[in-house]
């Protein structure tokens, strides 16, 4: 296995560098096309209704820190302008504390997401902040900001575990978690699998004929308006794809929340007909897009696959999140079930060559259609995150009342994206989504998820319903 490791000098100290993946070089190219640097940072908090010792609290967060290699994450850049990454061995900066528990909550929430506006130094400096929070209500935690060429949610989930089970084995005698795997060791498998080796070949192959099957069609979470017009200002009236560029990325999040009865019958579906709850999704947010573009059949998503098969994959942190096309092309005589068992087989495919560069994906599929420059067939993309923060195997834990904040940075690299996600206090389904405030409205982004949920409930009620008939009931 070839070591692609190259040695730089700073302050007279020789550091072991490493270039950036694939999946980091995604996030690079965003950064740099946005004059708002902190478009990278992710603001997770989580609170227990608990008194809490914030001495041990402390000791946790420094030992997942040890644990953790994508933690002591830094980057640095060279001569010509070449983005490089190395771990520095120990992290002892002081965990602060913040007491806001004489502030209304709502207020404490504002600030924390004002922390989460703030960029990070981007070469030798951290790229993490760790604050113990003290809330009103008896809820104690952390809040973290991360940078996301270094964690993903997968990642961040995965040290908020840690803390968890750490603090508990402190406080309550349970078990420790499991060791870590080493970041630096799955870096060089993934930097060697982008040297031309023969896996990324087979990848290469694949999405090239995926690439030639035909041209897609671009349908907009707004309906056609945004085709239509690009087509008239291009004087192109076959034009398939169309620019989701807008004036600003400024952005938010909004959450809506699926009680828990109706998330665990969507749940109860997924396990009867033995299909992932990703593709049923997926199957709700196609057939909504369909609805919005007169009907139609060929709809294509951004589908955010994290890369974590291996057990190497899944505890060694960093960013693992590659995007892809998912392209259906469904008659509207195909039942409920039979579409989610055509997106459970085209997620698989993407699954066997996720591997391969997604902006190597996306300029390939451009060019070879001949598609105007800087143009999408994706309107929205989707991630699922099945892991949740409270850990189901800590033994001898009291039970305790969670929960769990994502707060917005304020600006975004796309108009819309979706993360659905497990609530920690009652398992229940999380619609975050991260929105640009140019590209859709408050009202238009509450209209989407209402004709989702129709959707998705109107097929588990009767999945041998087609289509058309869902169409037609929605």
């Amino acid at each position: 296995m070839k070591d692609f490791s190259r040695e730089f000098e700073v302050n007279h100290v020789k550091l072991t560098c490493y270039p950036l993946t694939a999946a980091q070089r995604v996030h690079n190219y965003s950064r740099m096309a946005c004059p708002y640097q902190q478009l990278l940072n992710i603001g997770l908090g989580l609170y227990i209704q608990q008194e809490t010792d914030f001495s041990l609290l402390k000791e946790a967060i420094y030992e997942a820190y040890a644990r953790q290699d994508a933690m002591r994450l830094r980057f640095l850049q060279d001569e010509k302008g070449n983005v490089y990454q190395y771990l520095v061995p120990t992290e002892d900066r002081d965990i602060q504390f913040c007491d806001f528990s004489n502030l209304n909550e709502e207020d404490a929430h504002n600030e924390m997401r004002r922390w989460t506006g703030i960029p990070f130094k981007r070469f030798h400096s951290p790229m993490n902040q760790v604050v113990m929070i003290r809330l009103p209500n008896g809820y104690n935690g952390i809040y973290t900001k991360m940078d996301h060429m270094t964690m993903d949610s997968s990642s961040l989930i995965l040290f908020y575990q840690d803390v968890l089970q750490i603090y508990c084995a402190k406080r309550y005698g349970t078990e420790m978690p499991k060791p870590m795997q080493p970041y630096i060791q799955q870096l060089i498998k993934d930097l060697n699998y982008e040297a031309n080796s023969s896996e990324r070949q087979r990848d290469e192959a694949f999405w090239m004929e995926e690439i030639k099957k035909s041209e897609p069609m671009y349908t907009d979470f707004n309906g056609m308006g945004r085709l239509i017009t690009q087509r008239r200002e291009n004087h192109n009236p076959n034009q398939r794809s169309a620019s989701i560029r807008f004036k600003s990325p400024i952005a938010a999040i909004s959450t809506y929340q699926l009680e828990k009865e109706p998330s665990d019958c969507l749940m109860r579906f997924c396990e009867e007909n033995q299909v992932p709850m990703v593709c049923l999704l997926l199957m709700g947010i196609c057939t909504v897009l369909s609805k919005f573009n007169n009907n139609e059949k060929d709809v294509s998503i951004k589908s955010c696959v994290s890369r974590r098969g291996t057990l190497s994959e899944k505890r060694s942190g960093g960013t693992r999140i590659h995007f892809f096309p998912l392209r259906t092309i469904m008659e509207s005589e195909i039942t409920f079930l039979e579409g989610i068992h055509i997106m459970q087989k085209e997620q698989n495919c993407i699954f066997r060559h996720a591997n391969y560069d997604p902006i190597e994906q996306m300029v390939r599929r451009v060019q070879y259609w001949n598609a105007p420059e800087r143009t999408s067939y994706e309107s929205l993309s989707l991630t699922y995150q099945p892991l949740t923060i409270r850990e189901k195997d800590i033994k001898d834990a009291p039970e305790i009342p969670y929960k769990s904040y994502w707060y917005s940075n304020g600006v975004a690299a796309q108009p819309l994206y979706l993360t659905v996600m497990h609530r920690v206090e009652d398992n229940g389904l999380n619609f975050n989504f991260e929105y640009q405030k140019d590209a859709v409205t408050d009202y238009e982004m509450e209209y989407f998820y209402y004709y989702l949920c129709r959707v998705l409930f109107r097929g588990i009620e009767n999945s041998e319903r087609t289509i058309g008939e869902i169409l037609e009931m929605i």
